[in-house]
Order: C-alpha cells, then structure tokens, then sequence
C-alpha cells in the first residue's frame, strides 16, 4: 500500500468511526435497530481499515491520529446534529490534542515521512 494511499484508508477508517459513533448515539442504548446496525457495520469497517494502515503505520501512531481526528470530528457531530455545546476548556483541549499529533506526525522519528 502506498503512502498517500495509507493515509486515505485511516481516513476512511476515522470517518467509519464517527459515523458508528454518531449511530451509538441514534441508537439509544441499542433500543433502536437501524443505527444499531449502521453501529455495527460501521465499526468492525473502521477496524477493518485500520488494520490495512497497520501494515505501514506504527500502531501508537495510527492510533493517535485515529483517536484525535475521530475526537474532533465527533464533537463537531455533537455540536451540529445534537445540539452539544463546547465549551472553552474542550475547545482548548480538542486544540490540544489536535497540535499533538501534529508535532507527532511532523518531528517523530517513528512515522514514516
């Protein structure tokens, strides 16, 4: 798999993530099969994907840029569809985590550039 190729497949993967994610919430604690399933489906796609990024990826890497851009787009859903107010403090949190896996992915040694 290719490099930029990579980078596409933990996309898909994140955005298969938020929506399973985005489903959980639908689903209201599983009482509601439709999003229980796109729930379902979703997640075990997005772990699909992320095991081909794994192939090139470091896993702690993978699993950075996974979990801040999946925290991030998440809340932005939240923000959006369901009405959840962010307030100072997540915002500078989410910065936070979004500025650390940048200086990640940009100076470690341990991703491939």
């Amino acid at each position: 798999m290719a490099n930029a190729s990579v980078y596409v497949m933990l996309l898909v993967a994140i955005v298969l993530e938020v929506i399973g994610t985005t489903a959980l919430q639908m689903s209201q604690q599983f009482t509601r099969l439709g999003p229980s399933v796109v729930l379902l489906l979703c997640y075990v796609a997005a772990f699909y994907c992320l095991s081909l990024t794994l192939r090139v990826i470091p896993v702690g890497i993978a699993y950075a840029i996974w979990s801040a851009l999946g925290i991030v787009l998440i809340s932005a859903v939240g923000l959006v569809f369901f009405r959840q107010k962010l307030d100072l403090a997540a915002i500078i949190g989410l910065a936070l985590i979004v500025a650390g896996v940048l200086v990640v992915n940009l100076f470690s040694k341990s991703v491939s550039h």
